[in-house]
C-alpha cells in the first residue's frame, strides 16, 4: 500500500522546494495528538475493502485518512506518517480489521491536498483563498457503515459527524 502513496508523493514532491520527504505507514498515530514539533492534516476518501475471511469485498464512502508530519530544516528532510482507519466485514461473525485499497485517483487527490498542507505549514507558503476550501474531486461513492468502522469506533470519523 505505501508504494501507491509514495509514487503519488514523489510526483508532487517538486513543490517542496528542494527537501527530500518520506511517507510511512505508523498505525500508533492518533489523531488531533500529533507529536511535538509535527503537524497534522485529515481527510477522508472512497476506499475497496476485501474480507480475508469470506473474500466478500465493498466500498465505503469515507474512510478516514490521517497524516502527521514534519521537516528537519538541518538536514532538510521530511518525514509523513500515514494512517489510513479500517474496517471490518458486516457478514463475518470473527470478522478482521481489513486494509482500504484507495484508487489511485482519490490517493493522488489527497497527496495534492496533504502537500498543499505542508507547504503552508513547513514553508509558511500563502497559498491565497481560493485553496482553503477546495472541494475533494476523487470518487467519493459507496455506503458508510459506522458500526464496521475503525474510526467511527474511536469517535473520530468525520462522516459520523
Amino acid at each position: 500500500m505505501i508504494s501507491l502513496w509514495d509514487s503519488s508523493l514523489q510526483e508532487k514532491i517538486s513543490e517542496l522546494h528542494d527537501d527530500t520527504w518520506n511517507i510511512e505507514i505508523d498505525e500508533t498515530i492518533v489523531e488531533n495528538n500529533p507529536a511535538r514539533d509535527w503537524h497534522q492534516y485529515i481527510s477522508g476518501s472512497f476506499a475497496h475493502f476485501r474480507c480475508s475471511l469470506c473474500r466478500r469485498t465493498w466500498g465505503s464512502s469515507r474512510v478516514q485518512v490521517v497524516f502527521h508530519f514534519h521537516l528537519n530544516r538541518e538536514s532538510r528532510q521530511g518525514t509523513i506518517k500515514l494512517r489510513c482507519y479500517k474496517q471490518e466485514c458486516r457478514t463475518c461473525n470473527e470478522a478482521q480489521w481489513e486494509e482500504p485499497n484507495f484508487p489511485v485517483e482519490n490517493t493522488d487527490v489527497l497527496v495534492e491536498k496533504l502537500v498543499k498542507n505542508i507547504r503552508k505549514k513547513c514553508y509558511g507558503e500563502d497559498l491565497g483563498e481560493a485553496n482553503r476550501s477546495s472541494v475533494f474531486d476523487g470518487r467519493f461513492d459507496g455506503p458508510h457503515e459506522s458500526a464496521h468502522c475503525e474510526a467511527c469506533q474511536l469517535g473520530i470519523c468525520s462522516q459520523a459527524n
